[in-house]
């Protein structure tokens, strides 16, 4: 009996030694892959001091944002990540280095975008070093953000965009900035920025899904008297389509909001997403998304790795939580075999990013079928994850 559990141990032991040096691989291929964009960030910035982190490729040019840019966080995520994955300094003094370009939006409240920019950056740096520094950014950043809370609708306000248009606009994309929030409660014990999270999480929950646990982009409500005066998906094929990114980011959200409130609920709802997605008809075979599962042109449309990648993430750590663990585990193990078979740049190429084949805003002809940084950010915390 003894000689049969040291079998099986050891043969456990060979398998998982086997996927760590394929890791390691990746890995390095990754770090040698981002020095080249750092490289290419100096001369991008060059009489631009304003733009703080690389977004994407535009016209065969590295594309460089300012700190209040949505996207601003993500580049110095991805160094913390590399620093995580692999212990060296260079990696932690790059991080800080990139995540101190983007502390004055701590005060932005135009915008509901903080978690993206200083969870992202200030929140990892925080769990992997206690920096005070970094707490204090978290800390005054969730307090700008619920200044964009009111009761009456029960959510944060979205875009300030587009308000001869829309009354209240709040996208899905906003339940990934709740983690800022869950983690300033943490950090203040204050319980006001945990009780605006969940609100925003039920109002969510109550009003953008589909009975098929699809998700609309934007519900608009009515400043007044907080009731939905529309549905709509923005960046999607049509207001009734099922945009991909839209989907990823209600996965990873309500797996995170049951990380933090152990709300059975919230559960439920990742799991009811995860399932949809599983099983939808138009999932290609490599699990990598089409940008919207309800385009017509299916299957000579782009992709997006982007989506795929927060799908993976999310999976990884729902399957910590579900009984499913198994499937949703194997899910992103297909993902992330994809995006790593056949959806990395080549060592050099597209500017030193990471992976190729994303799609940002088609329905405004942007960022289609291109290198992106929320891309990168989200493989890497997906092998993190499945480390």
């Amino acid at each position: 009996m003894k000689r049969i559990v040291f079998s099986v141990g050891f043969s456990s032991l060979l398998v998982f030694s086997a996927c760590t040096q394929k890791l390691s691989a990746i890995v390095k291929d990754a770090e040698r892959q981002t020095a080249v964009l750092l490289s290419e960030i100096p001369n991008a910035r060059e009489g631009k001091a304003n733009l703080v982190s690389p977004r994407t490729v535009e016209e065969g040019k590295l594309k460089l944002v300012a700190s209040g840019d949505w996207t601003s966080g993500f580049f110095p995520g991805e160094l913390w990540y590399f620093y995580e994955l692999t212990g060296d300094q260079k990696w932690k003094q790059k991080a800080d280095s990139f995540t101190r370009l983007i502390e004055k939006e701590k005060l932005n409240g135009v915008t509901h975008d903080m978690g993206f920019k200083i969870y992202c950056s200030f929140g990892n740096g925080y769990r992997l070093t206690k920096d005070p520094y970094y707490k204090e950014v978290i800390i005054q950043s969730a307090k700008t953000l619920i200044t964009r809370y009111r009761p009456v609708t029960g959510a944060i306000r979205s875009w300030d965009h587009h308000k001869e248009k829309w009354q209240f606009p709040v996208i899905i994309d906003n339940m990934m900035n709740l983690e800022l929030l869950f983690e300033a409660t943490k950090l203040t014990g204050d319980s006001s920025f945990y009780k605006i999270a969940v609100a925003h999480a039920n109002t969510t929950m109550k009003n953008h899904f589909r009975d098929n646990y699809s998700t609309w982009h934007v519900v608009e409500y009515d400043t007044i008297t907080g009731k939905v005066r529309s549905k709509v998906t923005h960046q999607g094929y049509s207001d009734e389509s099922e945009w991909a990114r839209g989907q990823a980011w209600a996965l990873y959200g309500y797996t995170m909001c049951y990380r933090e409130t152990k709300d059975p609920v919230y559960l439920r709802q990742a799991e009811n997403v995860a399932d949809y997605l599983l099983k939808h008809p138009a999932m290609p075979a490599d699990a990598v998304p089409y940008w919207d599962f309800k385009d017509p042109g299916i299957p000579s449309v782009s992709r997006d790795a982007s989506a795929a990648a927060v799908i993976a993430s999310g999976l990884y750590e729902l399957s910590g939580y579900s009984m499913q663990k198994k499937t949703y585990k194997a899910f992103a193990d297909k993902i992330m075999n994809s995006l790593t078979k056949s959806y990395r740049s080549a060592i050099g190429e597209n500017k030193g990013f990471i992976l190729i084949h994303s799609t940002g805003n088609k329905p405004a002809n942007s960022e289609i079928d291109v290198p992106i940084n929320y891309a990168d950010y989200y493989y890497l915390e997906a092998l993190l994850r499945k480390r």
